[in-house]
């Protein structure tokens, strides 16, 4: 058992290109906190080019620790069709699209803590610190707040 998902563009699901594989923390909540964070880090999109892959499973690799928490394939040997949170489809950090989804959307961690949780477990140097996670998400509810 896990809370399983797969990330991947929608370009890449139709043409059975890369996708990763989250065996744990699957659900939308953190789904979107691992690309909120790739966004802040100002990292290049798995869409535009292959750095944006890398990038995201170091965060969420740096973030699992261990060894059997995370995945990447073609998207046709991956566990797409999972029985939990199905297939993320993103376009730059954002996610635009689901397959396979069929119970309710996740929302258990609040996007500051998962954001802080995630930034804690990369290397120190490499860090964006608590105090400029949290200033960021106040221009950002301010700006939509407009």
């Amino acid at each position: 058992m896990g809370n399983r998902a797969v990330i991947t563009t929608p370009e890449d699901f139709q043409k059975k290109g890369v996708g990763v594989y989250l065996h744990w923390n699957g659900g939308r909540d953190s789904v979107e906190g691992f690309l909120t964070y790739c966004k802040l880090k100002g990292y290049r999109t798995p869409d535009t080019d292959c750095y944006g892959w890398a990038r995201l499973c170091q965060v969420v690799g740096n973030f699992f620790g261990g060894s059997e928490s995370l995945g990447i394939d073609t998207v046709d040997r991956l566990d797409c069709d999972n029985y939990d949170n199905g297939v993320y489809l993103i376009r730059g950090w954002r996610i635009v699209g689901r397959q396979y989804m069929r119970g309710e959307e996740q929302q258990v961690y609040p996007l500051a803590e998962m954001l802080i949780g995630i930034d804690k477990a990369q290397p120190e140097k490499e860090q964006i610190g608590e105090e400029k996670i949290r200033e960021w998400l106040e221009q950002r509810s301010a700006q939509e707040a407009e």
